[in-house]
């Protein structure tokens, strides 16, 4: 397992690389675990590349991405929250700025994308982000 520290926008980060099979890596970031895809990295042409396993069955990821994305309001990019506008319980609004994200040195209003009552809020004033961590829940 290899392990770096990398600094990026001023938001610092903890990368373990835990396997590399094929183009796809399995790693960990500030305690998440991640697999993707890298462009670039050798592949022995004589080895089957890899195929991720199915961690759940598959009637149920059938119907998984749609309650998430129903339900889930996701990071759009890395950074820092420096506002957040909205409690739980509160009714919002499309369109209704939820919190402020700074990103590359940059505020960023981060609006709702429907209307809808705020559930659960997970993040504070403050926190440092990766793009896709769940913000709210609404």
């Amino acid at each position: 397992m290899h392990h770096y520290k990398i600094k990026t926008n001023g938001v610092d980060y903890e990368v373990h690389i835990r396997k590399v099979e094929g183009n796809i890596a399995q790693l960990t970031v500030n305690d998440v675990d991640f697999e993707v895809e890298v462009e670039g990295l050798f592949v022995n042409p004589t080895r089957m590349t890899h195929v991720p396993e199915k961690l759940i069955p598959a009637e149920t990821a059938a119907i998984l991405p749609q309650a998430q994305a129903a339900n889930e309001f996701k990071s759009p990019l890395p950074g820092t929250i420096i506002d957040v506008c909205v409690k739980e319980g509160d009714q919002v609004k499309t369109g209704q700025t939820l919190l402020v994200l700074e990103s590359m040195k940059m505020e960023n209003n981060i609006e709702a994308e429907r209307d809808g009552v705020i559930e659960k809020i997970k993040c504070a004033k403050g926190d440092s982000v990766l793009e896709g961590d769940v913000l709210i829940i609404y």
